[in-house]
């Protein structure tokens, strides 16, 4: 039997057209997109699509549409040997880490992909990245596939989903993976590192969970920002999760307005985690005195995960996790892949 893969086409710049009347860029149907790539049609496994009506540019989804990717892979889980995301590239990152804690035990390929330029366009890179994510997703060796991860390919390189942030407007390196290398690289072969590609333990089973929680904010740190501003994202009604972008690894203001602003947050039962605005690296609370106070205040360290895959963690353990312990616990644990274990001698 042939093996089979499913593409599901949410959008985005690798099948768009521009508009006639405003030249903006804007969505197309996708039979438009199948008609410009003649090429799927020699592929030697069975390829089948399903489509976002209407189609959306990247900037516009939400939990309701991750939700909606998710269900479809469940609802096909057990009849394709992989799926391939077509997806703007402006929140791919986000998407490929929500779906990363949406697909507990996942052992089939999930990967997004996407292009810097429309399809139909001379220079596009859209065609190299739609065929190489869908001869990734069906590749497997004695019935198991060499990737069971939600993944990125962008570029030539392969990416832990959870892992990648968008680095460039303007190269067809858009993607990058900051704290992790490439799972694989595509040139003449496609070279895998097996070491890096993420296994699930044999007890646990493939299981979708949904449930998001969207009452989070992220606060980004920077000279100059006043009281007023943090004060009032602190306080935010309804609150319970906060991401704090800091500086370094992990360092943050001392002045006594910033400290009360999060104590306050955090005696209302906000969960606080620390996440540095480096690209590379990864927090260490306690490193250097002006970190010290997160200690005091049970702000979590998220390692070296990024922005991306500490917002949708969280919105996944507090639609999930009630005790604010196992909240902790389970943030500074990968639970997918999304974070690193240091042990480090200075």
């Amino acid at each position: 039997m042939k093996r089979s893969v499913l593409l599901i086409y949410t959008g985005g710049t690798i099948g768009m057209v521009k508009n006639s009347r405003t030249g903006a860029l804007q969505a197309f149907n996708f039979e438009q997109l199948t008609s410009q790539m003649p090429e799927l049609d020699r592929l030697d496994f069975e390829l089948d699509a399903r489509s976002f009506s209407p189609p959306l540019d990247s900037s516009e989804i939400g939990i309701s549409d991750w939700k909606k990717i998710a269900e479809l892979i469940c609802e096909q889980y057990d009849r394709y040997e992989g799926f391939v995301i077509l997806h703007g590239t402006d929140t791919m990152a986000y998407t490929a880490s929500a779906l990363s804690f949406m697909l507990k035990g996942l052992r089939k390929p999930v990967i997004l992909t996407g292009s810097q330029l429309p399809i139909g366009v001379l220079r596009t890179d859209g065609k190299e990245n739609l065929i190489t994510a869908v001869q990734l997703a069906a590749m497997g060796h004695s019935g198991s596939a060499y990737v069971q991860e939600v993944a990125i390919y962008f570029g030539s390189s392969l990416y832990r989903g959870n892992r990648t942030t968008k680095h460039s407007t303007q190269y067809f390196d858009a993607i990058r993976s900051p704290n992790l290398p490439p799972l694989a690289e595509a040139g003449i072969h496609v070279h895998f590192r097996h070491d890096l590609l993420l296994r699930q333990p044999e007890n646990v089973a493939f299981e979708l969970q949904p449930e998001l929680d969207d009452r989070v904010a992220i606060l980004k740190l920077f000279p100059g920002i006043n009281e007023a501003t943090v004060s009032s994202i602190c306080s935010i009604q309804g609150l319970r999760g906060l991401i704090i972008e800091t500086y370094g690894s992990g360092n943050a203001p001392t002045v006594p307005w910033f400290i009360d602003a999060l104590q306050s947050a955090a005696k209302r039962g906000v969960a606080i985690v620390n996440v540095t605005q480096c690209s590379e690296g990864f927090v260490e609370q306690g490193r250097y005195a002006v970190s010290e106070h997160f200690q005091e205040l049970g702000v979590i360290p998220a390692g070296d995960m990024t922005t991306e895959a500490a917002v949708t963690k969280m919105m996944h353990l507090l639609a999930n996790y009630e005790d604010m312990e196992d909240f902790r616990d389970l943030m500074m644990l990968p639970l997918c892949g999304e974070l690193t274990t240091y042990s480090s001698i200075v």
